[in-house]
């Protein structure tokens, strides 16, 4: 059976969210149990809500703190050693539990994990990634805000990273690999960029080369990696141009009479293309390159949104990947591959 702890407090809406979204995924995975981590009065009422008791597949583990989603980093790991964040990541570390998912605040998931669990040899930095849909599947970004600053060995690193995940996860041999810049020739790009080209080429990753923003959701990539700054960036706009689109469509839909009418005929479609680019259902963002697996969801997300980010958690560990990550890594570092 597998066992991940849930950050229940927190997010923007707490037990309101995790709990419904524990009992929603544990109706379809039987082979899952689920530790809500928070102060145990508030969970015990969202689950008399739903009329749900503990059982053989939740549990409730006390604490007392809650970190705030605006709270600074270093206080909440220095201050808040009994918060629902900390607690959840310890029981990973103490092997109570295989895996933590937190909708909580994203700063202070990083510090925290970081110190707990610590960072698997040859890694630097642990990065962000997630899956976004494209054209024609999805693909794997990575860093989407955990380092803004990166050198050319930490990219190498994170198309390592990305790549070992793909694999572990999904069952592709040889994922390819786009690093993002501001064009495809060679001579494009600023010095970190170029430099991480040239170690990317004379790695053992299946690496295409240089990928331009059109082609994250147009592409054939499995994954693609730049730095933080930039993959935050580029996932805001895309959450906003998506928010945008939907909206653009309801206003021409509700014009006039005629277009309401249209809108009825084209509701199946309308209500696949909402399903194809829903974000909820891609939510659950990896915190890579740690010893465990940590999952996080976004702050102000759902039960549907949360319960994929729980998702997520069960895929990578039957799959198993921070330990494939640091075998892959150690295998290519006595192969002389990486540094």
């Amino acid at each position: 059976m597998i066992t991940i702890a849930l950050d229940a407090m927190g997010g923007d809406h707490g037990v309101s969210v995790t709990v419904p979204a524990a009992l929603a995924t544990l109706r379809h995975q039987t082979a899952l149990k689920l530790i809500l981590v928070g102060q145990r009065e508030a969970i015990e009422t969202e689950l008399a809500r739903h009329h749900a008791t503990g059982g053989d597949h939740i549990a409730i583990h006390h604490a007392s703190e809650v970190v705030s989603m605006d709270e600074p980093p270093a206080q909440a790991l220095r201050s808040k050693k009994d918060s629902s964040m900390r607690v959840a990541i310890n029981l990973v570390k103490e092997g109570a539990a295989q895996a933590t998912v937190s909708a909580g605040n994203t700063g202070a998931l990083m510090a925290t994990a970081r110190f707990v669990l610590k960072t698997l040899p040859g890694i630097d930095r642990p990065a962000i990634i997630t899956t976004l849909p494209t054209m024609h599947d999805h693909v794997h970004v990575l860093d989407l805000g955990a380092n803004v600053d990166c050198t050319p060995e930490q990219l190498l690193q994170f198309a390592m990273m990305g790549s070992i995940l793909v694999a572990a996860v999904e069952g592709k041999s040889r994922p390819r690999v786009g690093l993002l810049n501001v064009g495809e020739e060679d001579i494009k790009g600023n010095d970190t960029v170029k430099k991480a080209h040239e170690l990317l080429r004379a790695s053992p990753l299946n690496y295409a080369g240089f990928v331009e923003g059109d082609e994250i959701y147009t592409g054939d990539m499995d994954v693609i990696v730049c730095d933080g700054f930039v993959g935050n960036i580029m996932l805001k706009t895309s959450e906003g141009l998506a928010r945008m689109i939907t909206h653009f469509i309801k206003q021409e839909f509700k014009r006039n009479l005629l277009t309401k009418l249209s809108a009825l005929v084209a509701l199946p479609v309308l209500q696949a293309f909402r399903k194809r680019v829903d974000p909820r259902r891609y939510n659950g963002a990896t915190l890579i390159g740690l010893t465990g697996t940590v999952i996080k969801s976004h702050g102000g997300a759902d039960a549907l949104a949360y319960e994929h980010a729980i998702l997520e958690a069960v895929a990578e560990v039957k799959n198993n990947v921070p330990a494939r990550i640091g075998q892959e890594l150690a295998a290519m570092a006595a192969r002389g591959a990486v540094a």
